[in-house]
């Protein structure tokens, strides 16, 4: 027996758990900022749902951890946050609207491992559902670069339209039947390069020339202010170009959120504008966050001709983290014990001393073992405690308790209440 977890899947020890609280903290906060309310759905799906024809498309299915049920019935596990969303509006379909709703949790994908991908990992998403402007669009960049500004990390904001994807495909000769598995595999660019894309178009019966034609019209470099006017040269009368100036147009002006007409995002239920975000300082290989616009996929799940639409983003809590344990200077903590009470022979009033101190809010932790003073201060230094409250006999004769901080060695003989207040301030 292998005392391990299945490959791609994690134990936190709780230095690592309490970083990730840190950061999901502070994800909630700006979330809620912003008017998001959460939602929790189950991290099992029907199998039905998560593989309808309007869910993640075909290249997410094939690693999707599938299981059945004592009845037979086929179920999977979560891919992602989106499609359980849409699925949850579809069995509420008269809830008020714009609905904006924060989920975070575990997902599941059975792909390849490499740093920062696991396939237990969690998301953060943040969606509205019921508005169709690009006022929307922009809030979601908007409240990345929030995010990201207090994380502390330089970030770039690439952002594109799932609908100028297609225009331009339409422009190079690209059947519609083709377009959408063609966007597949021009997400692929950065991954494989144009070579790799080319020859994939090609395989999935795209003609050569309308491959070369695409990737050359996509092939845009240049500030958004350059790239905007060469793409519009090309589909002057794209809808989805049109939504996108729109877009920008609520915008600051902000370098670091670039127009990159490559840009396809993955998932075949995208219909509108799509982002990512990269973190530039400190460097890291895959996106930190991304979303986009996903008009159909709740109607489509109702069979209805009324439109849901709805945009968001999801956060990456693991490539998050990862920066954060990379750049961070100072020890991470490995308890949240702020003052740990060693007594001397008076555990009974070692207790009632943990208790007030608990009651007045301050994380607290006692000796449980008898064991010594020395080995107490060792276990204290080890979890990085910061505070060891002392009581023996003389203390408890005085009415008195000596505080020891750790990081200084410095005692201090105080009455209790003196020292509730002092650790209540530190």
């Amino acid at each position: 027996m292998k005392l391990q977890p299945p490959r791609g899947m994690r134990d936190f020890p709780p230095e690592e758990k309490l970083l990730r609280d840190e950061v999901l903290a502070l994800l909630k906060d700006v979330f809620e900022r912003y008017g998001f309310s959460p939602l929790e759905t189950p991290v099992v799906e029907r199998w039905e749902v998560l593989s309808a024809k309007y869910a993640g498309g075909e290249e997410i299915l094939k690693e999707t951890f599938r299981l059945k049920d004592r009845a037979g019935r086929d179920l999977a596990l979560r891919y992602e946050l989106t499609t359980p969303l849409a699925r949850f509006i579809g069995m509420h379909p008269t809830i008020k609207r714009p609905f904006k709703r924060y989920q975070i949790g575990p997902v599941f994908r059975n792909g390849p491992i490499k740093q920062g991908r696991y396939r237990e990992f969690y998301q953060c998403d943040v969606d509205t559902v019921g508005v169709r402007s690009p006022l929307a669009d922009a809030e979601f960049v908007l409240l990345a670069l929030d995010v990201f500004d207090r994380l502390g990390f330089r970030v770039e904001v690439r952002v594109n339209h799932r609908q100028l994807l297609k225009d331009l495909a339409a422009r190079a000769g690209v059947p519609p039947e083709l377009q959408d598995t063609g966007i597949l595999t021009v997400d692929k660019l950065e991954k494989i390069g144009r070579e790799g894309v080319r020859r994939e178009l090609i395989e999935k019966g795209i003609a050569p020339e309308s491959a070369d034609r695409w990737l050359d019209i996509l092939n845009v470099e240049g500030s958004t202010e350059e790239a905007l006017p060469a793409i519009e040269r090309e589909v002057p009368e794209s809808e989805g170009l049109r939504e996108l100036k729109e877009m920008f147009a609520y915008l600051p002006p902000r370098p670091e959120i670039r127009f990159v007409p490559s840009l396809a995002r993955g998932l075949a239920y995208y219909t509108g504008v799509i982002y990512e975000v990269y973190s530039l300082d400190p460097p890291f290989d895959s996106s930190v966050a991304a979303g986009g616009r996903w008009d159909d996929l709740i109607g489509n799940f109702l069979g209805s001709r009324e439109k849901y639409p709805a945009v968001g983003i999801s956060f990456g809590l693991e490539p998050i983290t990862e920066l954060l344990k990379a750049t961070r200077k100072e020890p991470p903590r490995k308890s949240v014990t702020r003052v740990y009470v060693a007594p001397i022979a008076l555990q009974k009033e070692a207790l009632e001393v943990a208790q007030t101190l608990r009651r007045a809010g301050i994380p607290t932790d006692l000796d449980l073992g008898g064991k010594g003073i020395s080995e107490n201060l060792r276990y204290a230094n080890a979890y990085g405690i910061p505070y060891v409250l002392i009581l023996g006999p003389e203390e408890h004769r005085q009415g008195k308790v000596k505080l020891r901080d750790m990081r200084t060695g410095e005692e201090e003989l105080l009455a209790l209440e003196e020292a509730v207040e002092r650790l209540s301030r530190a």
